[in-house]
């Protein structure tokens, strides 16, 4: 008896051996979904939390599928990697002392057993809180390393400007910032060595790292596009680039639910011109409602752009020309003269982001003539209002990355612009507008309603404003689709299309976001 007592007891370790192994094997899978999240939101706990309260269903599922459709996909940064592995780490000490307890108590029967397999699912399950906690093990060695990279980026970019005169131009705003990053630095590279940063590089440590491996003395300007989700951000990154130069582009409801208040994004916004000392030069949209007061207020040198009231304007465009494939203006510089230019950007309010362009060439001493030039060279930026030739016949216009009222309505006025072909679009609507969400997408549905022919959304939940809005505008309900995810949607759209029909897709929302 006794013997076949112990061999029982072995049974009961190897089978608990065995299951903590598949209990890390798995729960190492599984860890990387939270990952991926923790990583979009910024590595920040609190917005990752708020991101598990709007996702329950998301993270209950005990088998994540990645999807095809991720715009932004998990990326193994080193930082991600040291999350990864500290985050195996607890899994492993969890595991240890689930099986510790287990077989600390000499108890050997089943029950204690069925409890330490219920533990080794448990710790396979909640995943998403054992990454949090990763995550805040992680934070003051986070911090240090952080630190060590802004101060050497930091001391870069003041020993570049003080022995070889860089020149740093700030660039942020609620949209808008990225683009304006992208056309500036093609104007700009007309005559100037410019060092520019990729996608949308704007928080400390994406800028520290150009900085730090990138930007050398042969550059003579630096683009630094400044990011914030919350008040203080734009300062810190200011702190980081020591501008010169400061642009803000525009202004209007983005990330609502985290400024909660228009006034609090241009305190916020503003941070960019109060850096920028007596001696900088601050550049703004005077088009913008919520930017124009903030350049009155201005007392440093302020270059004024715009489309609207030109003669309050220093640099301006007029006698503009809309058309399905780009634009045609003149330039206008005060105190220079007037030059006819072309875009092949689509919509007005890209003209207004070539504008800031071009207002950056004009205070660093380019040509009308160079400048002319430079923006013709430049390119649509991709997901941002550019047509893609999948060779159909179909015309697509792809402006994923935008989710602001302007921007919105901005597009629906390029897809209008095409006289030939049913106008479809394909949206889920816009996100991260607060309390102002549901109202902004009522007014697109009813926007909408004037310019497509078909409505393809992408929620049956969320789009319901929208759904309500093309109804009140008299959109005739058969023509508008309503799918439960972006696959179906395009499933829908291959029924409707023919050659030279035009399609927009409107923004496709953050990978961090779902509906359930």
């Amino acid at each position: 008896m006794v013997g076949l007592s112990e061999n029982l007891h072995l049974v009961e370790v190897l089978i608990c051996v065995v299951i903590g192994l598949i209990t890390f094997f798995m729960a190492k899978k599984r860890a990387l979904y939270p990952l991926h999240m923790l990583q979009l939101e910024g590595y920040d706990n609190e917005e990752y939390k708020h991101w598990i309260e709007e996702n329950k269903g998301k993270i209950h599922r005990l088998v994540y599928k990645k999807s095809s459709e991720e715009k932004t996909p998990l990326v193994m940064t080193d930082r991600a990697k040291r999350l990864y592995q500290s985050n195996n780490i607890l899994i492993v000490t969890l595991i240890l002392v689930v099986m510790l307890v287990r077989f600390g108590l000499s108890i050997f029967n089943a029950w204690p057993t069925i409890f330490a397999i219920l533990a080794f699912f448990a710790i396979y399950y909640f995943q998403y809180i054992v990454v949090a906690k990763a995550n805040d093990w992680n934070a003051p060695k986070e911090k240090a390393i952080n630190d060590g990279f802004y101060n050497s980026a930091q001391n870069k970019i003041l020993a570049l400007k003080e022995q070889n005169n860089l020149q740093v131009v700030g660039i942020t705003g609620s949209f808008g910032k990225t683009s304006t990053k992208f056309i500036t630095n093609t104007i700009l590279s007309e005559s100037i060595s410019v060092q520019n940063t990729p996608s949308s590089y704007n928080t400390p440590m994406g800028l520290s790292k150009i900085i730090n491996n990138e930007l050398d003395a042969t550059k003579e300007v630096f683009l630094a596009e400044l990011g914030a989700k919350i008040p203080g951000e734009i300062a810190e990154v200011a702190e980081l680039v020591q501008p010169n130069i400061g642009v803000i582009t525009a202004i209007g409801p983005t990330h609502m639910h985290l400024f909660k208040t228009i006034e609090n994004i241009q305190k916020t916004k503003y941070e960019l011109i109060e850096s920028l000392g007596p001696d900088g030069i601050s550049i703004f949209n005077y088009d913008n409602d919520y930017v124009k007061p903030l350049a009155d207020k201005t007392e440093i040198r302020k270059v004024l752009y715009g489309m609207e009231n030109i003669e309050n304007l220093d640099v301006y465009a007029k006698d503009i020309e809309v058309g399905e494939r780009g634009s045609t203006f003149t330039l206008g510089i005060k105190g220079m003269g007037e030059i006819s230019t072309t875009t092949s950007l689509l919509g007005a309010h890209n003209i207004s982001n070539v504008l800031a362009g071009a207002s950056i060439g004009y205070v660093l001493g380019m040509t009308l003539e160079d400048l002319a030039n430079g923006i013709q060279k430049v390119e649509p930026v991709e997901h941002r209002l550019n047509i893609v030739d999948g060779g159909t016949g179909v015309i697509v216009i792809d402006d994923a990355f935008n989710s602001n009222p302007v921007g919105a309505r901005a597009a629906l006025d390029v897809l209008g612009a095409f006289q030939k072909g049913k106008k479809i679009i394909v949206t889920p609507g816009m996100v991260e507008l607060g309390d102002m969400e549901e109202e902004e997408n009522f007014k697109l549905g009813e926007y909408m309603a004037n310019v497509v022919d078909y409505a393809i959304l992408v929620g049956p939940k969320r789009t319901k404003p929208i759904q309500e809005g093309l109804k009140k505008a008299g959109f005739p309900e058969e023509k508008m689709i309503v799918s439960l995810n972006l696959s179906e949607a395009t499933q829908a759209l291959g029924g409707i299309t023919a050659v030279g029909d035009v399609v927009l897709f409107e923004n496709d929302l953050p990978d961090s976001y779902n509906e359930e």
